[in-house]
Formats: C-alpha cells, sequence, structure tokens
C-alpha cells in the first residue's frame, strides 16, 4: 500500500498541465456534487448568508501560489500529545501532501508555555484555551521557513478566536499563509486505535479547509464541500473530505496538480485509513473519469 501512495504521489508531483479552463473532468465528477441541505437554524449557513466564490471570482482574489522557492507545506505541532496524537499528525501530513499535490513537512514540536497569559484562558470544566490569532501572528507569522507556502499550527488545546465566542476548530490568515486548528474536541475518549479513524478524519479535514483559507478559497455555497461553513461538530461531521467540483477546480488552477492522480491518492489513503464514507465518494469520482481505474 505504501509503494502504492508513493508511486500515485510521484505522479501528482511530476505531472506538468496546462491550466484547463474548459474542464471535461470537472463536467464529469459535478454528477457527484450533493445539493446543500436547506440550513437549520444553528447550521453555518443560517446564521451566516455567505454568497460563495465563482472561478472567475477565485482567480481574480490573486490567491496565494506557490513560487519557485515556497514549495513546502508545514504544520506546526503545539501542545503535549500522546503518541497516537503525534502519529495522527503524521497521518495529516500524508493527506494534505495528497489532497494539494504538495510536499508536506511536520516542524518539531513547541510547548503550548509560550502563549501568555493575555492570550489565553480557562473554560468552566477546566480546560485551557488559546487565543488563535495570537498563534497566527506572534507564533507563526515570524518564523516562517524560507521555502513554506504555508505553515498550519495543531494544538492539544481548545481554541477560540475571540472573548466573545466559545471556540473555533481552526483559523486561518487569507494573505499571511498561516492558520491554526485543534485536536482537543476530535476524540470523545482517550485517543485509541479503535476511535483514531474518526479523529483523523476531523482533523483533515479543518486542515485543509483551513489551508484552502490560506489558498483563498471562501466558505462554499456550491454544494456540499469541505469548504462548506461549519458551526458545530455535528454539521462538520456531516460533510465528507471532498472538494466540489467547483472548489476543485480553483484549487487546481492555482497548484496544478493531476486531477486524475490525485483522485487516485485519495482513495489509496481512505482506504488504508479505513475512512469508508471518503473511500467511496472519491471512488465514484474515480468512476466517473477513469472506468479502467474503477473498483467495483
Amino acid at each position: 500500500m505504501r509503494r502504492t501512495i508513493c508511486l500515485l504521489l510521484l505522479t501528482l508531483f511530476s505531472c506538468v498541465r496546462a491550466v484547463e479552463t474548459n474542464d471535461e473532468i470537472i463536467d464529469q465528477i459535478e454528477e457527484n456534487d450533493q445539493e446543500l441541505p436547506v440550513p437549520k437554524p444553528g447550521d453555518w449557513l443560517y446564521k451566516y448568508k455567505e454568497k460563495g466564490q465563482t472561478v472567475e471570482q477565485y482567480i481574480q482574489t490573486n490567491p496565494v501560489k506557490p513560487t519557485n522557492i515556497r514549495t513546502v507545506l508545514y504544520l506546526q505541532p503545539i501542545g503535549s500529545f500522546s503518541n497516537n496524537q503525534k502519529q495522527i499528525i503524521d497521518y495529516t501530513a500524508d493527506y494534505l501532501t495528497v489532497f494539494f499535490g504538495m510536499k508536506t513537512k511536520v516542524l518539531p514540536l513547541q510547548s503550548a508555555e509560550m502563549i501568555p497569559a493575555s492570550s489565553r484562558r480557562v473554560r468552566e470544566n477546566g480546560g485551557d484555551q488559546l487565543l488563535a490569532p495570537y498563534i497566527l501572528d506572534s507564533v507563526l507569522v515570524p518564523h516562517l521557513p524560507e521555502d513554506a507556502l504555508v505553515v498550519m499550527a495543531v494544538t492539544s488545546n481548545d481554541l477560540y478566536p475571540a472573548p466573545s465566542w466559545n471556540y473555533v476548530f481552526g483559523l486561518a490568515s487569507y494573505k499571511k499563509r498561516v492558520g491554526v486548528s485543534s485536536i482537543y474536541r476530535y476524540a470523545d475518549k482517550q485517543l485509541n486505535k479503535a476511535n483514531y479513524p474518526q479523529c483523523l478524519e476531523r482533523l483533515i479535514k479543518t486542515s485543509s479547509h483551513e489551508i484552502g483559507h490560506m489558498f483563498s478559497l471562501t466558505h462554499c455555497t456550491n454544494a456540499v464541500c469541505v469548504m462548506n461553513g461549519v458551526n458545530s461538530l455535528q454539521e462538520s461531521d456531516l460533510a465528507p473530505n471532498r472538494l466540489c467540483s467547483e472548489c476543485l477546480q480553483k484549487l487546481q488552477w492555482n497548484l496544478k496538480f493531476s486531477y486524475e492522480s490525485r483522485f487516485l491518492a485519495l482513495r489509496a489513503f481512505f482506504k488504508k485509513h479505513k475512512l469508508t464514507r471518503d473511500y467511496e465518494i472519491v471512488s465514484k469520482d474515480i468512476c466517473l473519469t477513469n472506468e479502467d481505474e474503477c473498483e467495483n
């Protein structure tokens, strides 16, 4: 399985393709897009009336792009992690390599003790929360590696974006190339082999969502998509780890990955980690675009 993934990634990185503006593959996988449900009280779109973003609007944002020097995505662990949690972060790096078609590295662990008292608070249950904007502006931005395209912090502590908010799953800057997500709410009990697939499914979702923002993708209102805004863990769990056809076209225009190689590498990742729903969905994308690779 590892050899299969490596071969797929080699294809993903080595494939140099022209920008596809009239895209047959996008037309094909649009059939697999799911219509957004009518927002209910408590849902993100019920509270925030977002307009979405077309491909043309995305191109006009002049999004963050790879350069000859900035070619690596970095994960920055902050806090105290169990061995199982460290493994989840490594798996997340593997996933981001596939999802964005870019090399992803994990930086050395940093202590949460560097966050000052003015940028943290204690929840009613005793849990320690960290102020997400402080991590972006004071921890990540001043220490961006020279070859970093973006840096995503992953904390073991809960996060909050402002004093008026209870918590946030993640936060990112559209232009500063930094973001942060938290593993705190992603395992109901101690992380173990039984519940790690659910924790992994949640962390890769938040991480790819926030890094999507760093590449100037706004919240999606086109279809069910990993770039949908979410207001709760329950709402987040309803959506699969899939970009809708419109958001995928935006990202491919920017990063120039191979659609076919990306689909195959995602399928291999989901199969390896027993993420059944995501495996079935990307398998349908593959069947719609390449019958020879369809697994029945």
